[in-house]
């Protein structure tokens, strides 16, 4: 074992920086939506081809975590991310000079891989440093703070579009991870340090086989999997629900897509009161059958009626759900991870997006219709509930190799 060092700043300040590294991920994915219309003009494709750009980013990006995780455990969470970032950063300067939707897929490709490094070391971050309701409470205040960015990304998208071309967008992307880099290795890598224990000696396989033998964290892993996909069905789909079937202009589509923000706030501070009084599983219960009743209520509506002042709020409380689940299935899952934090937030982060990935690329071969867009994301709600309820609460018990 060898000891490398973490910074040691308060929990406020190291809640903010890991929540912007992780606000990567709904920059990368929800800043361009506005820009669909624009890109596919100029890259000779239609609005679909471009659409695939999306699935291909969660694949990577769940490829890049897997790869990273281990990498991270064996030689230190800085030179992971900030080689992520960096990556990231590049890549986004690389698509805003594509020229065709194929250079557009290769360039994402590495955008979504340096991604993965990034983020990946976030929740390993938290577990190095707490547990129990205390990571509860951290993933939550984490989650408080990046719920800023799925809010602003179409706005900033659509705002950066009413002043240059859609290149610009992934210019301010390469700009946000160079940034990173500086403040990361300023406020979170510098400075005084307290000892992260690492092994040198276990091999990926090694590793990654011990995360599998700890079986009731799986439990939360297919939980995080399937309610993310819920979500990523609406990223995916909605310009074509809200600009399609609603005919809403790209500046309105801006407003819809944050409305969601308004449930998720919500649902994230109501968590972190909650868990003074209840554990995580308690509230990873409500939480899910909270997301349950919202895809009730949109099957409801979109079989019944076709009315957008409807619709809106079912799929606000659909996705809003999201704050209060995130943060207590992460600290759920990573509790019983001492040791390989990194190997195991590298595996959750890769099921999440690869399996939501897949289910989101899939949902391209159904009928055209927001009714068959809600039903897949029911289908993925009843494998949750499931999931939740079919098992009682257990204690934990870490495993290490």
């Amino acid at each position: 074992m060898q000891a490398v060092q973490t910074n040691t700043e308060t929990p406020a300040s190291i809640a903010l920086v890991l929540a912007m590294t992780m606000a990567l991920g709904p920059l990368a994915l929800d800043t361009y939506l506005p820009a669909f219309p624009a890109m596919a003009a100029s890259l000779a494709a239609n609005t679909h081809d471009i659409s695939l750009s999306i699935s291909l980013y969660v694949f990577v990006l769940a490829f890049g975590q897997l790869v990273a995780g281990p990498l991270s455990d064996r030689w230190g969470r800085e030179p992971v991310m900030l080689g992520g970032l960096a990556m990231f950063g590049l890549a986004s300067y690389l698509i805003s000079n594509a020229q065709s939707l194929e250079q557009l897929l290769a360039f994402r490709g590495l955008q979504a891989f340096g991604g993965g490094w990034a983020t990946v070391c976030v929740p390993a971050l938290v577990r190095d440093r707490l547990s129990g309701v205390e990571a509860a409470r951290f993933f939550s205040l984490i989650g408080l703070i990046m719920i800023l960015a799925p809010a602003i990304a179409p706005s900033l998208g659509s705002l950066i579009l009413s002043h240059y071309a859609w290149p610009a967008i992934f210019v301010v992307l390469a700009g946000y991870a160079f940034l990173m880099v500086g403040v990361l290795k300023l406020m979170l890598f510098g400075g005084d340090r307290s000892p992260q224990m690492i092994n040198h000696d276990l091999s990926v396989w090694q590793r990654y086989r011990a995360v599998f033998a700890t079986r009731p964290a799986l439990r939360f892993m297919l939980i995080q999997t399937f309610s993310f996909a819920v979500m990523l069905l609406f990223i995916s789909h909605s310009s074509f629900i809200y600009q399609e079937h609603f005919g809403a202009s790209p500046s309105k589509f801006a407003l819809l897509f944050g409305a969601n923000i308004i449930v998720m706030l919500m649902a994230n501070l109501s968590n972190r009161k909650l868990l003074n009084r209840f554990s995580s599983q308690q509230i990873l219960r409500w939480s899910l059958s909270c997301q349950a009743m919202g895809i009730v209520l949109l099957v409801v509506v979109t079989t019944f009626w076709h009315e957008l002042w409807l619709f809106l709020p079912a799929m606000m409380i659909t996705v809003g759900s999201m704050g209060a689940i995130v943060p207590n299935t992460q600290a759920s899952f990573m509790e019983y991870f001492t040791t390989n934090g990194g190997t195991a937030a590298a595996l959750l982060g890769a099921t999440q997006f690869s399996v939501a990935g897949l289910i989101a690329a899939a949902s391209s071969l159904l009928p055209e219709s927001v009714l068959a867009i809600v039903l897949l994301q029911a289908a993925c709600s009843v494998l949750c509930l499931g999931l939740i309820w079919l098992k009682r609460p257990e204690g934990v018990s870490t495993a290490s190799p």
